[in-house]
C-alpha cells in the first residue's frame, strides 16, 4: 500500500519505518529543510515513563493563577483572544480531578513503558546512533516537603512496574558524582533506573535515512495544505509543489494537525505549549552530570548528549510564536549553575524554543478519523521523544489491520 506520512519530526519518522518495516512504499511530506526541524529539534532529550505523570492535576489550576502574576514561574499562561485556546483550557481544566489524573497518568506510562521497548527495538535492528545514554534519570528535590509529597504519589507510576527509587542526598551522590559539591541542597531525589536520555533530532535524522535506505521518498520544503477528498476517503495530500497521491495518510503534524484535520470535519483539541531549551558545550569541563534528570523544584530538565549538554524548561501558552529573548533562558541557567557550576560553557549557550502539540489529558490522540484511511498519530506533547517508537508501531498494526497490542482506550477521536 501506499501510504503518505505527514510530518517529519521524531513521531513521522518513526511512523515510517514501522511502515515500512511491514512492507508498504511509504511517503514523507513535510515542510522543513530535513527531518526533525520543529519540536524534535532541541526537546528534553529524556525518555522518561519515569515522569509520566499527568500535567492536568488538581494542583494545576492553581500553579495557572500563580502564573499571572510570577514573570518567572516555570508555567506562564497569558489569557489570549485565540477561541481555540479557551476552548483547550476548559478541557484541561476538566481533566483536573484527582480521578482524572490517576486514568491520564496510567494510560500515559502505559503508553510510554511501550513505547521504550519499541525504541530499543528500532535501534538494535538499525543500529543508529543519537548520543544515547542509559544508567537511569534523577528526579532531583530541594525542598524536603516536596520531596516527601514525591514519594508519596510515585506508586501509580511503580503500580504500572516503572521501578523508582528514593535516594537520600548521599545516595544520590552516588548514582551522580557530579552533584558532590551540591549535596547539602538537596532533600533526595527518585532515581528511575531503567530510564535513559539521547538526542531526538540526531535520532530522526538517522531513522530518515535508513528509511530512505529502505525505500522511502521524502518531500521536503513542501508545505501541506490540505487533504483532498473523494467519496468519504482521502485521495491526496495537496501541498505547494502540486497533489501528493496515496492509498492512506497518517497525520503527525503536531500543532498543526488541529488545521488540516478541522477541514474535514473533525476537532483535535491540540493547542501549542511552547517550550525553551539551552544547549551548551562540555568539552573540557571538569563536572558535568553523568546522567540525565530534572531539577523538580525549578522545572529544569537536563541532559548529557555526548558533549554538549541540554536544559530545558517554562511552559508557556503563547500560542505559534517561537520567538525567544536571552532573558527567557535566565531563570533556567540559574538553576542549572545551582546544580551544576562546571557543567557545561554556559557563555556559549545555543538558544532555541518550540511548540509541544499538548492534549488535554496528556495522551496523544491516535487511530483512524472520520475518513477509514486517514490515521491520526499527532498531540504527543512534552512526550513525543518518548512516545514515538510506540505510537509509530500502534500506527502501522492499525494500517494492516492488526489489533495493536496496547489498549487505546481514551487515546482515540472518539
Amino acid at each position: 500500500m501506499r501510504v503518505v506520512v505527514l510530518g517529519s519530526g521524531v513521531v513521522g519518522v518513526s511512523t515510517a519505518y514501522s511502515l515500512l518495516r511491514d512492507g508498504h512504499e511509504v511517503v514523507v511530506v513535510d515542510r522543513g529543510a530535513e527531518a526533525a526541524n520543529f519540536t524534535s529539534f532541541a526537546n528534553a532529550g529524556l525518555v522518561a515513563p519515569g515522569h509520566a505523570y499527568a500535567w492536568s492535576s488538581p494542583a494545576a489550576p492553581r500553579k495557572l493563577l500563580q502564573s499571572l502574576w510570577r514573570e518567572e514561574s516555570a508555567l506562564r499562561f497569558r489569557f489570549s483572544a485565540d477561541p481555540s485556546f479557551w476552548k483547550w483550557t476548559f478541557k484541561f481544566l476538566r481533566q483536573c480531578t484527582a480521578e482524572r489524573a490517576r486514568i491520564n497518568t496510567q494510560r500515559k506510562v502505559r503508553l510510554c513503558r511501550y513505547s521504550q521497548a519499541a525504541l530499543h527495538e528500532v535501534v538494535g535492528a538499525t543500529g543508529v546512533s543519537y548520543d544515547g545514554r542509559g544508567g537511569g534519570l534523577l528526579y532531583l528535590y530541594r525542598d524536603p516537603a516536596n520531596f516527601a509529597a514525591a514519594v508519596a504519589r510515585m506508586r501509580i507510576l511503580t503500580d504500572e512496574g516503572v521501578e523508582l527509587r528514593a535516594l537520600d542526598p548521599a545516595e544520590t551522590v552516588k548514582v551522580d558524582p557530579a552533584l558532590g559539591p551540591v549535596q547539602d541542597k538537596l532533600a533526595g531525589a527518585l532515581f528511575a533506573p531503567s530510564d535513559e536520555s539521547g538526542d531526538a533530532r540526531l535520532y530522526t535524522l538517522a531513522l530518515a535515512k535508513v528509511c530512505e535506505d529502505l525505500g522511502a521518498e521524502f518531500h521536503y520544503g513542501t508545505t501541506i495544505h490540505g487533504l483532498r477528498q473523494d467519496g468519504g476517503r482521502i485521495s491526496a495530500a495537496v501541498t505547494d509543489k502540486g497533489e501528493i497521491a496515496g492509498e492512506a495518510f497518517v497525520l503527525c503534524l503536531g500543532v498543526f494537525s488541529p488545521r488540516i484535520a478541522r477541514e474535514l470535519g473533525a476537532e483535535l483539541p491540540i493547542y501549542p505549549i511552547k517550550g525553551y531549551s539551552v544547549t551548551l558545550p562540555t568539552a573540557g569541563r571538569n563536572n558535568p552530570p553523568t546522567v540525565g534528570g530534572v531539577d523538580e523544584d525549578n522545572l529544569v530538565a537536563y541532559a548529557p548528549l555526548g558533549e554538549r549538554i541540554r536544559l530545558t524548561a517554562t511552559a508557556e501558552f503563547a500560542g505559534f510564536s517561537t520567538s525567544h529573548r536571552p532573558a527567557d533562558f535566565a531563570p533556567m541557567l540559574r538553576a542549572a549553575r545551582d546544580l551544576f557550576p562546571e557543567a557545561g560553557d554556559y557563555d556559549s549557550p545555543s538558544y532555541w524554543a518550540g511548540l509541544r502539540p499538548m492534549t488535554p489529558e496528556g495522551t496523544p490522540i491516535l487511530g483512524p478519523a472520520r475518513q477509514p484511511n486517514l490515521y491520526l498519530n499527532t498531540g504527543h506533547g512534552h512526550m513525543g521523544w518518548t512516545m514515538a517508537a510506540g505510537t509509530a508501531r500502534i500506527t502501522a498494526d492499525l494500517v494492516a489491520g492488526r489489533q495493536p497490542e496496547l489498549d487505546l482506550t481514551g487515546m482515540t477521536l472518539n
